[in-house]
């Protein structure tokens, strides 16, 4: 056999090998390809079912909550002008504090008058994702002050996904009011200032934020919840002072009802 048949029959034998490799190429491409497709779309239901349907679960578990708690009653909206509406009326006094409950028992409400269309959020004991901030929205940090009490009622919530509780909390100013509710009274605090803060900085819960080391004289609140959106690098922080409390069993707030605070209620004050 002559050099260049030799070639011929090389390349003849060579032609095959070179098409199947780009078959199997394809083929793997191909595959890739298909997996690449399957990986978004479950990533792209995994952002669906995390941004928005544990909204609609957390919104709904939250309002069932509420519902459940046999001393809430509804807060009915102003249909009276100012002269006729009953407001609760500032009791004198030490506010009464309720006992610091067992993990994950709900024994306060939460209303902030400024998210306007946010509903009533219950608030439980305990700040861990698993078992309070996902499944029932505010949590209360264990070991800091009760609603009312001397010191700083710290809580917790979510700004995205479960109901998202805390998420317009950027919108709060200084003097905004924001109501707690218990079995027992009711709580008016006011927005003094807000911070952001690292993970690590403990101190926005401590008693007296503003000096950890000093014994707390005054009754305070404090938000916290995840900065920026969709984040947990840092932390959002509110602070607020208790501006008055009043008896559950009266009429509510003026904050929440919107009629003028200096009208006295007409029954069930104090």
């Amino acid at each position: 056999m002559t050099a260049v048949a030799q070639r011929s029959r090389g390349a003849t034998v060579a032609a095959p090998r070179r098409g199947r490799g780009r078959r199997v190429l394809l083929g793997v491409v191909g595959v890739l390809g298909e997996l690449m497709i399957t990986a978004g779309v479950l990533l792209g239901g995994f952002v669906v079912w995390q941004l928005w349907w544990t909204d609609v679960e957390g919104d709904r578990a939250q309002a069932e909550l509420v519902e459940e708690l046999d001393w809430v009653e509804p807060i009915a909206p102003v249909a009276a002008g100012p002269a006729e509406l009953a407001v609760a009326v500032p009791a004198g006094g030490e506010p009464p504090v309720p006992a610091e409950p067992g993990h994950g028992s709900t024994f306060a409400t939460m209303i902030v008058p400024r998210w306007d269309g946010e509903p009533e959020r219950p608030v439980s004991q305990g700040v861990d994702r698993a078992t309070v901030l996902d499944p029932l929205g505010i949590g209360h940090y264990p070991g800091t002050a009760m609603p009312g009490a001397v010191g700083n009622f710290a809580v917790a919530a979510h700004r995205t996904t479960y109901g998202k509780p805390f998420h317009r909390i950027a919108e709060l100013v200084v003097g905004d009011p924001v109501v707690v509710r218990t079995a027992d009274a009711w709580y008016v605090y006011r927005v003094t200032d807000h911070e952001i803060v690292t993970p690590s900085n403990v101190d926005v819960i401590a008693p007296e934020p503003a000096d950890p080391t000093a014994d707390p004289t005054r009754r305070l609140i404090t938000l916290t919840t995840c900065h920026p959106m969709f984040s947990a690098r840092e932390r959002y922080i509110v602070h607020g002072e208790l501006d008055y409390w009043a008896p559950a069993s009266g009429p509510a707030p003026a904050e929440l009802t919107q009629a003028d605070p200096t009208v006295p209620a007409q029954d069930g004050g104090a």
